[in-house]
């Protein structure tokens, strides 16, 4: 019979003061990861004896007794029910301010001690081993002995989108205290840095998503023009590979081969600097990016990209601004059925618009000369001009789309699902139903004048959103009825 050792951890204990319970967790988490680095390298070095190496994640619980109502203006920091309420924990040192905040939260709208221990989730080893750059584990059957029967590997049960999908059901009773487990986190952590090659510590708060590599040249030409100006408060610009330059006139220097989607951080030392990430052409990589960003909790996320103009009286280069959107992406109906209406957010829109505002100069009636505000239709078929149009056509005029494009629903809606503020401004490059096709020629004018001035928009309007008060922006409209205490 199989011996399993963990790592001696402290007992459970509360904690009414939020850096305290914070600092705890770090202890817990090295604890673990130090345990199963030591391990890992020693069965790597000596070979397997018959012992599994098992340690945990930490875990934030809270009991509560009452109905007492909060403060109703909020809709994170409390739970929605009296009763027990948990979570496990990864890399509390990445989420230090956005734990010591919700804890702080926790303890101060219930009056009652959070208990800070070990969950009973065990921590794979790839996770555990994810922060060290002398570490790989190494893939199945390549190092002589069964992984999972020496250390404990991912696990699907513990891996999903239950609680973001509202489908948990805790077998003990026990409600969810935050949208994502450890496992999760950690799993999306460790795609990121696949998918960007960027470190997840480097993500800022508000992320523009964009579907064309023209925006990321004139992202780092914005980026160094914020680095030379001592006033700007940004402090440092990442690229790809991690690269970091903190001076306008740094060089940069580029990965030899760029990821699938990349990622570049304009850095602010409270992380509410801007990230952009270039997810290309696709509903699925528009999926991919923000399942993944998600569980590093940002305050909002906007699409800035291209579409087709659907109405005649457009012109190339006006501005879309999305108030509702036609889901026709597919890759998010399992999650989100396609009757979920996925609302506009005031906050962002107003956001948005004042920010086109002032970037162009113009304002009230002029202002609808160059932006429409409506529809966006998300499709997952690049090619769908080339179809019968009278199907595709039709559904178009019914749901009064003005714009169509291949990611911004699928955005949206992942938004929605996870509660981040979400928002689309678009930018018409070519008018299929008008003859007018995106061609070389066109493209090209039509990239030198108009992606420096889209990207400044989707800049300021950022600005605008970090301005917001957290409880403003984050409101009721994103929340469900059972709603988890964190953000």
């Amino acid at each position: 019979m199989t011996r399993t050792i963990t790592p001696d951890a402290p007992k459970p204990e509360e904690f009414t003061d939020p850096a305290a319970a914070v600092q705890r967790l770090e202890e817990l988490y090295d604890l673990a990861t130090t345990f199963l680095c030591e391990r890992f390298a020693d069965v790597m070095r000596n070979g397997a004896t018959g012992i599994h190496h098992r340690a945990f994640y930490p875990e934030i619980r809270i009991r509560t007794r009452s109905y007492a109502q909060v403060d109703s203006r909020l809709s994170y920091g409390h739970v929605s029910h009296p009763g027990t309420h948990a979570t496990s924990i990864t890399r509390p040192d990445l989420f230090r301010s956005y734990l010591t905040q919700q804890i702080g939260l926790l303890i101060r709208n219930h009056g009652q001690p959070v208990t800070i221990g070990s969950s009973d989730t065990p921590m794979p080893v790839h996770f555990a081993v994810a922060n060290r750059s002398d570490m790989v584990v190494p893939q199945e059957g390549a190092a002589g002995f069964t992984l999972r029967d020496v250390f404990d590997v991912p696990d699907l049960a513990t891996t999903n989108d239950d609680i973001v999908n509202g489908t948990y059901a805790a077998p003990d009773g026990t409600g969810p205290l935050a949208l994502f487990t450890a496992q999760r986190v950690d799993y999306s952590l460790a795609r990121l840095a696949h998918y960007t090659a960027t470190d997840a510590e480097h993500f800022q708060n508000h992320v523009l998503f964009t579907n064309y590599q023209f925006y990321v040249s004139e992202f780092e030409a914005y980026a160094r023009a914020q680095l030379a100006d001592p006033d700007s408060g940004y402090t440092s610009f990442v690229s790809t590979g991690n690269t970091e330059i903190t001076q306008a006139d740094e060089p940069l220097e580029q990965v030899a081969k760029l990821p699938q989607m990349p990622t570049y951080h304009l850095k602010r030392p409270d992380g509410a600097g801007v990230t952009l990430v270039n997810i290309g052409v696709g509903p699925s990589n528009a999926k991919t990016a923000t399942d993944h960003i998600a569980v590093l909790r940002p305050h909002a996320w906007l699409m800035v990209g291209h579409c087709a103009g659907l109405r005649n009286t457009q012109a190339l280069g006006d501005f879309v601004l999305a108030h509702g959107y036609l889901r026709e992406d597919h890759v998010l109906d399992d999650d989100l059925p396609v009757w979920v209406p996925i609302p506009a957010l005031a906050e962002v829109q107003i956001a948005l618009e004042q920010a086109v505002a002032e970037v162009t100069q113009l304002e009230g009636y002029d202002l609808k000369r160059i932006m429409r505000t409506g529809t966006v239709a998300t499709i997952d078929n690049r090619n769908w001009e080339l179809r019968d149009q009278s199907g595709p056509v039709q559904r178009l005029s019914q749901s009064r789309a003005i714009a169509l494009d291949m990611e911004s629903a699928t955005i949206a809606a992942n938004g929605y699902r996870f509660r981040v503020p979400y928002g689309t401004l678009l930018c018409v490059s070519d008018k299929p139903l008008h003859g007018e096709l995106k061609l070389p020629g066109m493209a090209s004018e039509f990239y030198t004048t108009q992606v420096q001035r889209h990207l400044a928009i989707g800049i300021r309007a950022m600005e605008m959103v970090r301005g917001m008060p957290l409880e403003r922006l984050h409101s009721r409209k994103l929340r469900s009825f059972d709603e988890t205490a964190f953000l």
